[in-house]
């Protein structure tokens, strides 16, 4: 009786034989899983990147933020933003409200941003930096560590003196070796003095997240950002992660009473977490991964077929082969599991090739795009599973055909 062992030994000894017949019959699975293990690579890198990087930088660890909008929306109908844009303003006042009417220990701040030049005290200039205009317990909610100085203080914020925090990227760029600590910069023609640069932070698709500027919210940075007294966002995180539905209960009803609204009335604000927030991404990432295999089967379809063309050939070829070795007690289930083994190897081995390809291509991708990517060791599973099953089910008709050949005729083929 032939083992499975037996039966990969012959597969392989005929794929030797015959490379440039088995490569072309495995074509169509090489192509169908390579693209299948780049997908789902960058799906899953993206993954990570959106749950670790995009969520703690946008919306902050065990963070509540309350916006005016929603920070990411897909509606396309005019009305919905219509009625965006006809919201009150967030306000100071907004903020020490919420401060005051929690009923858990939280950190709350304003932030307020958009994008500016810099001057330096030496004329170098500096374009698109991301400006910033925060009360102090920013820093602590977005964890952003001061590496060389020190952040502004809360008499500072309160008093809204004209001191920035540089990121690494700005420091550099408008300093260059000499020690940015200490001296001036200008944006719009008003002076911020230096008192503090950030440990880089790397980018965020594409974008760099250290060429930025940050200042207390009541000085002239949150004058430069936004109309006098409104705010972009109020940040709350709770001194205990558990306690993040009690503040975003907490805060709804504050804002509610802020607005004037009435029972049954839709809020006219945005209350988000990154959690919340990141619903959208989880159902595109859902989507992708289980329609992309669907996909991706019509290829293996295609390299099912070949396969299967590809064995009926090789079993004409090798008639007398089976008629020799059913005259010498072969029975029936040893020349089908040869077959089937024979097919599923071909298969496998075109998985094997189109996991490497698809690995080296989503690395490319990685190292020319902003898009990460994540090799999965469950998708390499899959797809060699992919792989067997399609040799499996291509190898039944040749198979059932080479087994049901009379030993008798088959001798006698040439």
């Amino acid at each position: 009786m032939m083992t499975t062992r037996e039966g990969v030994r012959l597969a392989l000894h005929q794929i030797r034989a015959q490379k440039l017949k088995s490569f072309f019959a495995v074509v169509g699975v090489i192509i169908g899983v390579m693209f299948l293990i780049t997908v789902v690579s960058v799906v899953e890198g993206m993954n990570k990147y959106m749950e670790e990087d995009f969520a703690r930088t946008i919306y902050g660890l065990n963070t509540v933020t309350v916006r005016r909008t929603p920070e990411v929306n897909f509606s396309s109908d005019p009305d919905v933003w219509r009625g965006y844009w006809r919201r009150p303003r967030l306000t100071f006042e907004d903020a020490e409200a919420l401060r005051t009417g929690l009923g858990v220990p939280a950190l709350v701040a304003v932030e307020s941003f958009n994008g500016g030049n810099m001057t330096a005290e030496t004329g170098v200039e500096v374009e698109n930096v991301w400006l910033t205009g925060a009360s102090v317990d920013l820093f602590r909610i977005r964890d952003l560590d001061v590496e060389r100085g020190r952040a502004f203080t809360a008499p500072e914020d309160r008093a809204g003196v004209p001191v920035v925090v540089l990121g690494a990227e700005a420091a550099e760029k408008l300093f260059g070796a000499l020690d940015p600590l200490g001296r001036s910069v200008r944006i719009r023609d008003i002076p911020f003095r230096v008192i503090g640069i950030l440990k880089k932070q790397g980018t965020l698709f594409g974008m760099s997240m250290d060429n930025r500027a940050i200042a207390p919210a009541r000085s002239a940075m949150g004058r430069l950002v936004n109309p006098r007294g409104v705010v972009d966002a109020i940040l709350i995180r709770p001194d205990n992660a558990e306690a993040m539905d009690r503040v975003a209960l907490d805060a709804e009803a504050v804002m509610r009473v802020r607005h004037r609204l009435r029972p049954g009335e839709a809020n006219s604000f945005a209350i988000e977490t990154a959690e919340e927030s990141m619903s959208f991404w989880e159902n595109i990432r859902r989507i992708l991964l289980i329609a992309f295999p669907g996909l991706v089967s019509i290829a293996l379809v295609v390299g099912g077929i070949v396969i299967m063309n590809i064995m009926l050939v090789s079993v004409v070829e090798r008639t007398r082969e089976i008629g020799i070795r059913k005259a010498i007690g072969a029975r029936r289930r040893d020349i089908t599991l040869q077959v089937l083994v024979e097919s599923a190897t071909l298969s496998l081995l075109g998985a094997a090739v189109g996991i490497g390809l698809g690995n080296v291509l989503a690395q490319v991708v990685r190292a020319l795009s902003p898009l990460p990517a994540t090799l999965s060791p469950f998708w390499m599973g899959v797809a060699a599973l992919m792989g067997v099953s399609v040799g499996v089910i291509a190898g039944l008709y040749p198979a059932r055909k080479a087994a049901r050949l009379d030993p008798v005729v088959a001798l006698r083929a040439e």
